[in-house]
């Protein structure tokens, strides 16, 4: 498992619901974890790591040590939002790239935990920024789709790079085709169909 970097279709697929929490999703959610310390991210979604499932993790704190602050969160749906922030984001997908996003400012979300509980959760400021941007991931929504046309205009000299240096790894075949990879993550979505 790796953190994977724009362009991958993984990062463009929408994400199909969890039907089943088993000891594989519940090793996968460790593992991603750990990609996430070591990348001192704070939020980190399934299809990031190729797993195209309604899944997301956070720890505000970025910190390992802080294991009570880890949140798992499975077909997590924003159900109220209510006033607007602007602050800078990051994304591991696109390493050393930042730019102010505007978002809501408190979100109410629901969803599920690893031991399949339901629960809800209202939240500002941070976690409401991490969580919406998480949340985007699951449906193909990238932050720098969320920038203003003057945002996404500065950025896109840094996006076509990371385009560019794609290609070039699937040109060499470290990178399968996008079409391998889009049968790849169909077949994974087909485990979690009832």
């Amino acid at each position: 498992m790796q953190i994977l970097h724009y362009p991958h279709p993984a990062l463009r697929w929408k994400s199909t619901l969890v039907t089943r929490i088993d000891q594989e999703l519940r090793d996968a959610v460790r593992e991603m974890f750990d990609l996430m310390y070591a990348s001192e991210g704070i939020g980190l979604a399934a299809n990031q790591v190729g797993l195209p499932y309604r899944v997301f993790i956070l720890n505000l704190t970025a910190d390992r040590s802080e294991q009570d602050e880890e949140h798992v969160f499975i077909n997590p749906e924003i159900i109220r939002r209510k006033g607007s922030q602007e602050a800078e984001e990051g994304c591991l997908s696109f390493p050393k790239l930042y730019h102010p996003v505007k978002r809501f400012e408190q979100i109410v979300v629901e969803a599920f935990d690893l031991d399949g509980n339901g629960f809800e959760l209202t939240i500002d400021e941070l976690g409401s920024r991490a969580i919406q941007h998480e949340t985007d991931h699951l449906d193909g929504v990238l932050f720098i789709d969320r920038l203003t046309d003057a945002g996404k205009r500065e950025v896109a000299p840094v996006v076509a790079d990371f385009e560019s240096v794609y290609r070039q790894q699937q040109q060499a075949g470290v990178i399968p085709s996008d079409d391998a990879l889009r049968a790849e993550l169909e077949q994974l979505t087909q485990k979690q169909r009832p």
